[in-house]
């Protein structure tokens, strides 16, 4: 069949965008890794499908694949760019067409389009509930030790809707990303895997990050990675409520007061280009 898509990006971190018309015409997993591919498909990071809405007081039900044709949660950098193309359907060009609420595997958003064209989301209330990620560990702790192939590290978990391990490190440049990542996300604690942040706190209100993120590896930026990492250095009283989190790709805000309030997360999204493709 012939899909059209709509190819965008938020800060590098990229997506393919689908409309279809039903979950019965869904690719299937080999068919999102042809497509991820970036020499002989499309490529992008996670694809995000449009699907009618399921309740009437939303605008959107999507869903949301990795690389790997796996399934996930969550995707803040792809709830941007969902937020933002839904804006221009309905004839927004600037942020003047009120809040979009948008319903999803991993529950409902809220976003805008602001009026110097960034998109804000709220993510909602971060969770420390070590059974919501799930991870494996009889209680919720600031910290946890994990033992990895011989090495114990030190990681706070939390739930943005997704699961998330964020460690801290003296420097975002040679943070050993790519092999701390995988052996978390192959850790049995983790039964459904796990995204992996790498924190440098410059100060209260500036943090450096990388994330190493399930079924897909390192990312120029992810979403749910940056309000994971703020919330893990403001619950440990080193962050303040307004963060610059600097990724690899570019600098998103985060803003959350604390517990019992939604974070959220505000940056850049673009479209890049439309096309349509063979699957």
């Amino acid at each position: 069949m012939r899909v059209d898509f709509t190819k965008m990006h938020g800060l590098g971190n990229d997506f393919i965008v689908l409309d279809l018309p039903s979950e019965q015409r869904l690719p299937s997993a080999a068919q999102w890794r042809a497509l991820a591919d970036r020499h002989a498909g499309i490529g992008f990071d996670q694809a995000l499908v449009l699907l009618p809405p399921r309740r009437s007081d939303t605008d959107v039900f999507y869903r949301v694949f990795n690389a790997d044709g796996g399934e996930v949660e969550q995707c803040g950098n792809g709830a941007r760019c969902i937020a933002l193309l839904l804006h221009r359907r309905r004839g927004g060009n600037g942020g003047d067409a009120g809040t979009l609420t948008m319903d999803s595997v991993g529950g409902l958003l809220h976003a805008r389009v602001l009026a110097d064209g960034r998109v804000s989301v709220a993510m909602g209330v971060p969770d420390f509930n070590p059974a919501s990620l799930p991870f494996d560990a009889p209680a919720a702790t600031a910290t946890y030790s994990v033992a990895l192939a011989g090495e114990n590290v030190e990681i706070s978990a939390v739930s943005i809707g997704n699961p998330h391990a964020v460690m801290r490190v003296e420097a975002v440049e040679s943070a050993p990303v790519d092999r701390i990542g995988r052996a978390l996300q192959n850790c049995a604690r983790f039964p459904r895997q796990v995204n992996v942040g790498f924190m440098q706190i410059k100060d209260a209100g500036h943090i450096r990050l990388r994330v190493f993120e399930r079924g897909v590896g390192e990312t120029q930026a992810c979403g749910t990675g940056a309000c994971a990492a703020v919330a893990v250095g403001r619950s440990l009283g080193l962050l303040g409520a307004e963060v610059e989190v600097r990724v690899p790709g570019g600098a998103l805000s985060v803003h959350w007061d604390g517990p019992g309030h939604s974070i959220w997360l505000t940056g850049p999204a673009q479209q890049a280009f439309e096309g349509r493709v063979e699957i």
